[in-house]
Order: structure tokens, then C-alpha cells, then sequence
């Protein structure tokens, strides 16, 4: 569910007619129902209450500080993958100890800063990076945590850019190689390996997938028990799926009942990384018609938000739904395009499209998660605003972008 809905044959987003946001603060802009996306982790949250895990936002979802704030201040911790990331968990006062740390790439000066910050603990995807995690903390002094992330080996329904638990994927480590480091644990003097960690790709909308994944890491850490391994912790990752068309995704519910038992039968300490599933439906991107085109071939909807404002479509051929502000009963089929020298730029081809006009705005739907968190200056083209709305008040968490913005880090000698 979300706070998006028509009224009167006007959009709103909560209490707020999202024309209104359009004409004060232009387009693109995108625009966040505060109760949508405290709503969505409240509802995981009270699903797997019985078992009270950590649910550590997954930050490269949308990394707006004011969407981080609102998370942790209602209990949430946060899933980071950068030492960017770990910056802003750090600037709005998330707690080390609920900062969880994945990524295949992290660099030498992104480790010691996050064992310096006292982070809960790193997800591990390889012995190489393992062994840097020793030497590293080692030289500061430290003994850090870290969980090993198995690659279970699991097939996914969702997009072969978003699946990450197959084993031709380059993410974790297989199972019989981290069996072998967990009887070697010994050897990393500087590092205690507190628990386990996967996560099997995004945009999963059933839970068969899920419930494989962790029945083989269940199995796993009972074969490590009968060699006297115990261990504190299990992060059974993100992935949840959300609405975008028709899917039919399981509600966190459903996914609850699926899963509780066989977490659990471990024993251990709980740990989710919700991204989308929270974000996705809490956020939209509003953008003004330029112009209409006409072809002989097909209709263009030619708008002001393009690629480098959200290239999910482009990158994934991902769909959105797109709406227009004032409810228009007439369509036609029509590709929605950007102004970017790319043919690769749209929001949708061969849609049934309203019949808007030059100057109306439209609604691309469910785009609070890897919206403007993917965005990018390509073409010099400015990145959006960001406005956050909370029942009839209407904050600006993110300012538009100026020329100046552009070149700020560069020089002309």
C-alpha cells in the first residue's frame, strides 16, 4: 500500500496535491510519502516480531539523509556497501553497532575506517578479503567482527542484473570453501567470525527462493555445530519484491510464516536487509510533458526526466506505471522519452499512455528505491529535488542542482 492516490481526479501524495509540488519546485522532482516508507518497515517489523531481528535498511536503495533519519529513528539499522554510505549512516547519528557492511570491493581505507567507527560487523565475500580484514585490524589494534557470505547457490526469478546468491555470480563464497576458512578461523587473529550472511538477489516476489536459500545455510550451520562452530549471527539479506505492474509479490506476512520456523531452528540472532521493499512504493518522479511527437511509425511523449534521472528502464527494461496528475480518461499508445542523446532513453515504450498535452505533468509510479540513488549528472544535465511529505507538510530534503554544482570539483587550465 501507498500514500499516492487520486482524489477528486487530482494525485495526491498523503495530504498534498502533487500538482502543487510540481508548479513550486519544478521537474523533475521526486517526491516521498513519509508514512508509505515507515509504514512498509513497521509492517516487516511487526511480522517478525516473535523473533525481533535487526532490520538494517539497505542504503544504496535511497541514501537521502532525511530517509536514513526517519528510518533509524524509528529502530531501524543500516545495510551499507561504501565508505560513502558509512559516512551518511554516521551524519545521522546511526549507532555503529547497527551498521552491517557488505560489498566484494571494500578498500584498505573503508576497512579501517569502519573497524575504527566500531561497526556491528563486514559481510566477507572472499578469503582474500578476509585475510586484509585481519592485517588491517590487526595494525589498528582491533579485533573486528565479520559474518562469511555464502553463495547458496540459489536460481531466482528477477533480472540477471539484480540475481546475486548463483554461484556464477560474484558475490559470497561457495560452501565447501567456507566451510574450509571456518575451520581455519584460528588463524585470523584479529578478526572473530560471528555469523553468517546471504543474500540472494532483489526483486524476488515469491518465497520459494528464500526458503531454499536458508534451509542450505541451516543445514550448514548444523554441520558446523557438530565441529564445535557456533556462531551469533544469521543475516538472511533483502530482496523482497514490490508492485511495479502486475506482479503479485508475497506480503511480509506471508514471508514471515515461510521463514520464521526454519530461522528459528538456528538459534541464532537475526539480521534482514530490506531496500526496496520499504522505499520502492514510498517514492515517485514527477515530470512535465515538453512536447508531443508524432511519427508516422508511433507517438513520442517527449518529458524533462530522463535517464540520468532514473535509468532502471534503460539499464534493467524495468516497467513503471506512469499517471498523469489529473486523471484523463482517454489513452493512446505512446513511448515516454527523455530529452538525452541516447536511444536508449525512456520510461516506457509502447505504453497505453493518457492523452496528456504539452505542459502537463505525469507520475513515474514506485521509484523511491534506485531512483535518484542511480541517478547522475550524464549530458550535464542537472539531478532533481527531492521533497519528503508527511500528511499536509512538505519538506525539501534535497535542493535542485545548479550549473555550479556541475563544475565545482573540476578546473579549466
Amino acid at each position: 500500500m501507498h500514500e499516492f492516490k487520486y482524489k477528486n481526479t487530482q494525485l495526491y501524495c498523503e495530504n498534498v496535491l502533487v500538482g502543487k509540488l510540481a508548479k513550486t519546485f519544478g521537474t523533475p522532482l521526486y517526491v516521498y510519502s513519509y508514512h508509505t516508507l515507515i509504514g512498509h518497515y513497521l509492517k516487516l517489523k511487526a511480522a517478525f516480531s516473535q523473533i525481533n531481528p535487526l532490520i538494517c535498511y539497505s542504503v544504496k536503495a535511497n541514501s537521502n539523509l532525511s530517509i536514513l533519519k526517519a528510518l533509524i529513528t524509528n529502530g531501524a539499522g543500516l545495510d551499507i556497501v561504501s565508505g560513502g554510505e558509512l559516512f551518511r549512516a554516521l551524519k545521522v547519528g546511526c549507532p555503529a553497532k547497527r551498521i552491517v557492511y557488505a560489498s566484494v570491493g571494500k578498500t584498505e581505507a573503508e576497512i579501517s575506517t569502519a573497524i575504527a567507527k566500531g561497526i556491528l560487523f563486514f559481510n566477507v565475500e572472499s578469503l582474500p578479503e578476509l585475510r586484509s580484514i585481519d592485517r588491517i585490524a590487526g595494525s589498528l589494534g582491533k579485533i573486528t567482527r565479520v559474518a562469511i557470505r555464502i553463495n547458496p547457490d540459489v536460481e531466482v526469478k528477477t533480472h540477471k542484473f539484480i540475481t546475486t546468491g548463483k554461484i556464477t555470480n560474484k558475490f559470497g563464497i561457495d560452501l565447501n570453501n567456507a566451510y574450509k576458512i571456518l575451520l581455519l578461523r584460528a588463524k585470523f587473529k584479529n578478526v572473530k567470525i560471528c555469523g553468517l550472511h546471504i543474500h540472494i538477489g532483489s526483486q524476488i516476489t515469491e518465497s520459494a527462493p528464500f526458503v531454499s536459500g536458508i534451509k542450505k545455510v541451516s543445514a550448514f550451520i548444523k554441520k558446523l555445530e557438530l565441529k564445535g562452530i557456533r556462531l551469533e549471527y544469521l543475516n538472511i539479506g533483502g530482496g523482497l519484491g514490490i508492485i511495479y505492474d502486475n506482479e503479485t509479490p508475497q506480503t511480509a506476512q506471508v514471508y514471515a510464516d515461510e521463514i520464521i520456523p526454519l530461522l528459528k531452528s538456528t538459534g541464532l540472532k537475526i539480521i534482514m536487509e530490506p531496500g526496496r521493499f520499504i522505499a520502492g512504493n514510498a517514492g515517485i518522479l514527477i515530470t512535465k510533458v515538453l512536447y508531443i511527437k508524432n511519427t508516422p511509425k508511433k507517438k513520442f511523449i517527449i518529458v524533462d526526466a530522463g535517464m540520468n534521472d532514473l535509468i532502471r528502464p534503460a539499464l534493467y527494461g524495468a516497467y513503471h506505471n506512469i499517471l498523469p496528475l489529473r486523471k484523463i480518461s482517454k489513452s493512446e499508445k505512446a513511448d515516454v522519452v527523455g530529452p538525452i542523446c541516447e536511444s536508449g532513453d525512456f520510461l516506457a515504450k509502447e505504453r497505453m499512455v493518457a492523452n496528456v498535452k504539452e505542459g502537463d505533468y505525469l507520475a513515474v509510479m514506485s521509484t523511491g528505491a534506485y531512483g535518484f540513488s542511480m541517478s547522475s549528472n550524464y549530458n550535464s544535465r542537472l539531478r532533481a529535488a527531492e521533497v519528503m511529505v508527511s500528511e499536509d507538510k512538505v519538506q525539501v530534503i534535497r535542493k535542485r542542482e545548479t550549473y555550479a554544482d556541475l563544475i565545482r570539483n573540476e578546473f579549466a587550465k
